[in-house]
Formats: C-alpha cells, structure tokens, sequence
C-alpha cells in the first residue's frame, strides 16, 4: 500500500498529488529541444515534462509503483489493458521479431487481436507445454494468462519460459494482481495488466500497464509516444488510490470466492467448477477472486434472474460481477477457437466482490433453481 509513496513526506504530502496539465510552460526552449531527443528514444527523462503525451508525474507515479510490486525495472502504463498489449505486439514487430507463440485461453479481445494479424504480427497457437517446439529465429514474445481468462487454468510459468529460452515470456496477471502472484518469480521477463480490473478496483478507471525491464519499457515508451495510448492522469490517481487497498480487497473477495466455488461444487443443478488450487504450482498465494462454473440451468437463465449480483462484463470490482463469456468476454473469438481453449458455451464467470458470503450465495442459489 505505500509503493509510489516514498517522497510524499519530504514534499509534505499525504495524498498522492494529481496534475491535470496537458503542458508545461519553459523559457528555455533549447533544453526541451535536448529532453525531447532523449524522450523519443524512450528513455525516461527527469524535471519538468514537455507535453502530457510525452510523459506527466502522477502516471509516473503509478508506473514506478507498479513496477516496485511485480518486482520489474520498469512500468509503462496506457490507456487501456488493450492498448498495453497492441504496445507489446508493436515493440516487437518494430525489433524485426514479428512471430508471437501464446497459450490459449486468453482474453477474448486479446484472443481476436494476435490472431488477426492487425499488427503485423505473426501467430502460433501452442499447448504450454509445446512452446519450446514452436519458437522460431523470429519469435518475439510468448503470450500467456494465469491464471486464464475465462477458464482460470493456471499455467507453469517457469517451465513455459525454461522452454521458450532467450524469448521473453509476457504473462498477463491481471485475474491474480501481484497481491497473490507475481510472474517475474517464475522467470516471465515482461507482465501485463488491464488495471481497469482489480489494480483500479472500483469499476470506474480504465487503463493498462506492462511491467519489464528498462530496455523492453523503452521500446515500448517509443510506441506509446507515437501512438498516443497514454493513460489518462485522472485514471492514474485512481488506480494508485486503488493499489493502496489492493491486498485486503484480493484477500476479502479470495475467501469470499473460495466458498462459493466450494457450494457449487456440491450445487445439483451445477456441473464444473473451475477455480485454481494454490498448491497445484505454487505461484498463486490464494485461489483468487475469479472463478467460472457450468450450470444445468441454461446461461442467459442464470443472469437474467440475479439481483445482488451485477449482470455485467468487466471484473475486479467491489461488487460481484456475473457475465456469460461466449456471448459477452469471448464473443469475438470463433466458436472452433473457444472450445479450443476449454470455453463451453454453458460457462459462466463470476467475479467475486466484497459483498457477504452468504447474501452472495443466496442469489446464486436462487437463480440457479429458477425454473424456466
């Protein structure tokens, strides 16, 4: 909760200072033409900032606070988790190392963006533990989630990067947050967040951030500044505000899941639950806050009849969220692609929130016996 914080005393601060200025007056206009060289070969540069596209102090803020807990050199944030991953995808089609291997599942978004080849990216799509077969000269990253979206299947992430090699492993934590995960442990070289989710945490601040080091932030930074993807500074206080009640909130909404994914399991109108064991691999300190479960009851059946639980897609909120992947999260991915990465149409996804234990399972209960 104090990552970012460090020179607040000494500035005389308590809470995180916001600076809403798109730029920044200077006399000297020689020393901006210099800072301006420096910025465009993604390097990060000190003193006063020259334009908000170029770099502003409270989305730096957020970024070295980020980096501080996935225990990464660096952090670049953007304007979305979709635009920290075109950024990833661009980086590396610019270094001439335009072959992608991922892991399916991913995000369905994410799923749509590699495999369409809009980048100018190149795809394999390849089992964790066939990675290492599928690298080639070319390859640039390695793309997973774990645990996966929406199937929460967790992956080995150190024996997907002992077999991708030199290849950097890009892990996308955002179901986990480095509360109870943190990729770069397990060998990953590059993390990714949409932090709209459970960095942010209250479902009103939108953004990505990739945590890596300097050299790879750099590249990505050229991108960034070329693009225009940049994270609005507003959205940057919120998400540092968010961070600083991270661990009890992925603690809370944990147990919280962790009983719901143990009354489905004996629910008789449910048929899987999928929800990660901590011990399986020992990269995760708790099951987490999301979890997808099958129902005999028919999907769409299930959302139209709760009503603590919210009906929406997103995840990471203080309130439960309940959406249907397939026509929602994953819609954009074809259906051969879906059951490819283990995504039934019949699956639901619930992220779990602060709400009570029990007022939760009053409502799934009772949506899941509603009779058509």
């Amino acid at each position: 909760m104090h990552a970012g914080r460090d020179d607040l005393t000494d500035q005389g601060l308590h809470a995180v200072p916001l600076d809403l200025s798109t730029t920044y007056p200077s006399r000297d206009s020689r020393d901006e033409a210099e800072r301006l060289d420096v910025m465009t070969t993604g390097a990060q540069v000190t003193g006063t900032p020259i334009y908000a596209r170029l770099g502003n102090p409270t989305v730096a803020r957020f970024e070295g606070a980020i980096a501080e807990l996935e225990g990464c050199e660096s952090g670049v944030a953007f304007a979305s988790g979709m635009a920290a991953l075109s950024a990833c995808l661009l980086a590396t089609v610019a270094a001439g190392r335009p072959h992608v291997v991922a892991a399916r599942p991913l995000y369905g978004t994410s799923d749509h963006l590699i495999a369409s080849g809009l980048l100018g990216n190149q795809i394999t799509w390849a089992d964790p533990a066939d990675v290492g077969a599928a690298i080639r000269p070319e390859t640039g990253l390695v793309i997973v989630e774990s645990p996966a979206n929406p199937t929460l299947a967790e992956i080995d992430i150190r024996a997907v990067a002992d077999a991708a090699g030199g290849v950097p492993v890009l892990v996308d934590n955002t179901f986990a947050t480095p509360a109870l995960q943190r990729p770069t442990d397990f060998g990953a070289a590059v993390v990714l967040h949409s932090a709209t989710k459970f960095l942010g945490g209250h479902g009103d601040a939108m953004g990505g951030v990739v945590t890596c080091a300097e050299e790879f932030a750099r590249r990505l930074r050229q991108v960034r500044i070329a693009t225009g993807g940049v994270l609005h500074p507003s959205a940057a206080y919120l998400l540092q505000r968010g961070l600083a009640t991270l661990p009890v909130r992925m603690e809370r909404s944990s147990a919280t899941a962790a009983v719901l994914a143990e009354r489905l399991l004996a629910h008789p109108k449910v048929s899987a639950v999928h929800y990660p064991d901590p011990s399986k691999l020992g990269q995760l300190a708790a099951g987490g806050a999301m979890l997808s479960f099958e129902a005999e009851t028919p999907p769409h059946e299930v959302i139209s009849a709760v009503r603590l639980i919210t009906p929406a897609v997103s995840l990471g909120s203080t309130d439960t969220l309940l959406q249907h992947p397939a026509s929602l999260s994953h819609h954009i991915v074809a259906p051969q692609d879906r059951a490819a990465g283990g995504i039934p149409d019949a699956l639901l996804r619930l992220s779990v929130g602060l709400e009570s234990p029990e007022d939760l399972w009053r409502d799934l209960d009772r949506a899941l016996n509603r009779t058509t």
